[in-house]
């Protein structure tokens, strides 16, 4: 597909690992993402370390952000993304927030809201955690969120800890 005969569309999408050496993980999961036909990596926050939500005892995260250009329509998108996770080994449970190999988040797509089953759009989890908002607030200070505003003026929450670890953590 031709950039010029597309319709592109911004987007961004949160990547998460602590299983199966994480930086590992989220270095396959870019590569990936940047395999696909109608998406061009626009840019990549910087690796952060968290602590897990939810009490669940497992290892620390490690967590980014990327932005892209794609000519996918969100169902679309978010399709990819789950054929991404399913190649780089991510099995469904029912715990909510246990561990993974891999978790790719479409957060924001243009400035498109929805509220489908199986997607919502902007990601509701956004303002809430910090290895999401610190991540994309550093690669786009300035994004307008659809119906939220921007988030450089969005309180940071404290919780969990949290450690920007790396500038260049895809290499």
């Amino acid at each position: 597909m031709s950039e010029s005969a597309a319709t592109w569309h911004e987007a961004y999408i949160g990547l998460g690992s602590n299983l199966g050496g994480p930086a590992r993980q989220l270095r396959l999961a870019l590569e990936r993402l940047g395999d696909l036909e109608a998406v061009a990596i626009d840019g990549v926050s910087g690796l952060y370390r968290s602590e897990p939500l939810g009490g669940i005892e497992q290892p620390a995260f490690l967590n980014g952000v990327v932005g892209v250009r794609t000519a996918l329509a969100p169902a679309a998108l978010l399709a990819a993304l789950k054929t991404i996770e399913a190649a780089l080994g991510r099995k469904e449970t029912a715990v909510r927030w246990g561990p993974r190999k891999i978790d790719l988040d479409l957060l924001v797509f243009d400035d498109v809201r929805l509220d489908a089953p199986d997607l919502v759009i902007p990601h509701p989890g956004i303002g809430g955690r910090n290895f999401v908002l610190l991540p994309l607030r550093e690669l786009a200070p300035d994004l307008a969120v659809p119906g939220l505003g921007r988030i450089a003026d969005w309180p940071v929450p404290d919780e969990p800890a949290i450690e920007r670890i790396s500038d260049s953590p895809w290499q």
